[in-house]
């Protein structure tokens, strides 16, 4: 796999970059920072971001059918208006809890919002355990709850032909399966597809190939590793130049570019000397492999 070549295309260290979706119709790579409190927008054609600043923690966007996005803010799905920097709620989570925040979401092919929460962390990776939960966001702007007792909510994806789910609950170590029912949004039989060896550390944010293969952001393991759903077996694993790569997706004019977002949160400044790249994002070319355009949500 030598024709692998990595570039950090956004070198504006973020804090926590998360949540990298392509836009087809901008060409450009949409992503959050959810403890700088921004949602950002990297054109290929300038080279720049532009970056629209929030009130809270933002940690996940996606695109919204009518036009613009839909974003995951603190406890709150919300609206994103990008030209004009408008922000409107549309609902709120875990209401009960008060030091809870959304993590990672993505929309499902039938244009519903999934996205979970977790504890606001005490320093990286370290927080109160069991505090989060998955919902979905539905066209209808009804929001459900699948299940709490989740320690960081993060990656999820689904089969090419939507009849499973893949879900990481970082703190797990693993990434696991439920059967999913489109036609609902409903999922079950959940079970554990691969779990991390040490090295790779905690599973993050998650991508889906063309091939049914799937791409997991190892946080603290440098690394984007690719598994066979089928087997449970490791395929390949791309180290990065930095250790705390968050999420990856594919972009690009045909999807076979992929983009991996990364965080500085947690470092001290020599580990910072050493990884000058860190909280830049990074794109992989020469994989070999496409990606399956985002879904936008119905609502």
């Amino acid at each position: 796999m030598s024709s692998v070549r990595i570039e950090c295309v956004a070198k504006e260290g973020c804090r926590i970059a998360e949540s990298p979706v392509w836009d087809e119709k901008e060409g450009a790579l949409l992503y959050v920072d959810i403890t700088g409190r921004k949602v950002c927008r990297w054109s290929p054609v300038t080279r720049q971001v532009q970056a629209i600043p929030v009130d809270a923690p933002v940690s996940s966007v996606a695109l919204r059918k009518s036009g613009d996005y839909v974003i995951t803010l603190g406890t709150r799905f919300a609206a994103l208006k990008w030209k004009e920097e408008l922000v409107t709620t549309i609902t709120q989570v875990d209401k009960d809890k008060a030091n809870t925040r959304f993590n990672d979401g993505k929309v499902d092919p039938a244009g519903r919002y999934f996205a979970g929460t977790m504890a606001e962390e005490i320093r990286p990776a370290v927080l109160e355990r069991h505090q989060g939960s998955l919902y979905t966001l539905f066209p209808d702007l009804s929001v459900v709850r699948h299940f709490d007792q989740v320690d960081i909510s993060n990656g999820l994806d689904w089969s090419l032909d939507h009849k499973t789910f893949f879900y990481i609950d970082s703190l797990s170590y693993s990434v696991d399966a439920f059967d999913y029912d489109l036609q609902t949004g409903k999922i079950g039989n959940r079970r554990s597809i691969y779990k991390l060896e040490k090295e790779e550390s905690i599973p993050d944010g998650m991508s889906i190939d063309t091939e049914g293969k799937l791409w997991v952001a190892c946080y603290d393991g440098g690394r984007v590793i690719r598994l066979d759903p089928e087997t449970g077996k490791r395929l390949q694993t791309v180290k990065l130049p930095v250790d705390k790569t968050t999420s990856c997706c594919f972009g690009g004019n045909d999807y076979s570019e992929m983009y991996v977002t990364t965080a500085t949160d947690g470092m001290d400044k020599e580990w910072l000397s050493r990884q000058p790249q860190a909280g830049g994002i990074f794109k992989i070319t020469g994989l070999g492999v496409k990606g399956v355009p985002p879904y936008p949500f119905a609502g």
